[in-house]
């Protein structure tokens, strides 16, 4: 049975789980299912049509599937859906799909968003994450499992950042962030291995060594470079010997960002809005 605040407003339509707490507050929109034991503290805000898995953890003034912001967004039944014991910290909003970017946004289990996150619309976050204080994410990016994203890091659209990758505080991401390796600085780069990272998660030291190894290639000081491009040193990568998954998973991410990807954006490519007129904000 769900422990309901008299000071709550959930709308009798609304699918509420088993053991769901709302807090003093809250308000829960009718097109809303929250799963078994989840937790909404007081002020917390549930929209649209919003899916929300078991466990997950609300804390106060949360806007959870809110309209997206995306001026050509037409105002149709878009949705959001959520997994499993996840956190969402305080002033955490997270947007609804929209009509041209595939109609949801997603998000897996056991993530952690802390305080002033925003995800936008067609946006898709994997599981085991943590995104901190203030971390932007623009429409249609797409974060794959296990990545640390520290504070004030704004990403641009449709980029991706790659699994067991971590990206450092105040980093402007406008192009994919490669997987098992470090991004860092102003304007946006690969620095290092995610060696601490990739060994909490279970890497042993030879796995580790194999995508430093990779790295180096892929990498190289600016002084060992004499000339090469990165779609230079992907080919002699591929043909200096076989590739464990974790090497195979880097180098073609890495070569589809650069062959396939527009300004480093692989998802860039695939946008489907480019030939639509404006939208009426623009009319005189």
């Amino acid at each position: 049975m769900a422990n309901i605040a008299p000071t709550a407003f959930v709308d009798p339509r609304a699918e509420i789980g088993r053991d769901v707490v709302i807090e003093h507050g809250c308000f829960v929109a009718p097109h809303v299912v929250l799963g078994d034991g989840c937790h909404l503290l007081p002020h917390v805000t549930i929209l649209g049509k919003t899916q929300i898995g078991a466990r997950n953890v609300f804390y106060p003034t949360a806007v959870i599937g809110a309209a997206p912001q995306d001026l050509k967004y037409k105002g149709t039944d878009t949705r959001l859906i959520i997994g499993d014991d996840n956190i969402f910290r305080e002033h955490v909003t997270v947007h609804v799909g929209t009509e041209n970017g595939g109609g949801v946004t997603t998000i897996g289990s056991h993530n952690q968003f802390q305080v002033g996150t925003h995800v936008a619309h067609d946006s898709h976050v994997g599981s085991h994450c943590v995104l901190s204080n203030s971390v932007q994410v623009a429409g249609h990016v797409h974060i794959e499992d296990h990545v640390n994203i520290s504070g004030l890091v704004g990403i641009q659209q449709f980029v991706t950042v790659g699994r067991y990758s971590f990206i450092a505080g105040a980093t402007r991401c406008t192009m994919d962030v490669p997987p098992f390796l470090i991004f860092a600085g102003f304007e946006g780069g690969v620095v290092s291995v995610n060696d601490e990272g990739m060994r909490r998660w279970g890497f042993d030291d030879d796995q580790i060594a194999r995508i430093w190894k990779l790295y180096k290639l892929l990498y190289p000081k600016k002084a060992d470079r004499a000339g090469s491009t990165i779609a230079d040193r992907i080919a002699q990568a591929e043909s200096n010997g076989p590739l464990d998954d974790q090497q195979r998973y880097l180098l073609d991410f890495i070569k589809r960002s650069v062959t396939a990807g527009v300004c480093g954006r692989y998802l860039e490519s695939r946008r489907r809005d480019g030939s639509l007129p404006p939208p009426p904000f623009y009319s005189r």
